[in-house]
């Protein structure tokens, strides 16, 4: 009876372990092709929910807008690349355009800024470095950074814990 106890917690242990090295080493991703870069900057159709009413979410590029022009009106989720063709940016882009009803219900604004060489007020205010996703609040100030690309999920998410949001939805108050 021991020796099985003593087995059944040695697999236990083994188990919890998770998969060894053994397990195929992760995918490698491949830049986009030029079409699917072409693909990426044209606009699709947007998402249209039960009741039939369009949902489009507003992406305008960097050196159009100033964060000024947003303040107390929306939430500017800034996205930055060296390049429009860098897999982070266009991944990132495929994720807001595929799912926009989350965004749009918080009402974000997407802004775009793939040219270093020539930077706009949101890079000189910024600083990205490569491929950068800002989460911004409608007062302006700066609420996540992130590195690589992130899901409209968790883009909402991050949202939801925003103090403003909270009063928004009402929350603000039950939470403390």
């Amino acid at each position: 009876m021991k020796h099985v106890l003593m087995m059944l917690a040695a697999a236990m242990m083994l188990g919890a372990m998770g998969p060894g090295r053994d397990d195929a080493p992760p995918r490698r991703v491949n830049p986009p092709s030029a079409a699917e870069v072409d693909a990426m900057q044209t606009p699709r159709a947007p998402e249209v929910r039960s009741d039939q009413t369009l949902i489009t979410l507003d992406i305008l590029n960097a050196a159009e807008v100033a964060p000024e022009d947003f303040m107390w009106q929306a939430r500017p989720v800034v996205v930055f690349a060296d390049t429009d063709a860098d897999p982070a940016f266009v991944r990132q882009l495929q994720e807001l355009r595929d799912r926009p009803a989350a965004l749009v219900q918080r009402d974000v604004v997407v802004i775009t800024d793939t040219d270093p060489a020539d930077p706009s007020i949101w890079r000189r205010s910024l600083h990205p470095r490569g491929f950068s996703l800002v989460i911004m609040d409608k007062d302006g100030q700066v609420k996540q950074r992130k590195p690589q690309p992130w899901s409209v999920r968790e883009i909402s998410r991050a949202i939801d814990k925003f103090p403003l949001r909270l009063q928004e939805i009402g929350r603000a108050g039950l939470l403390r």
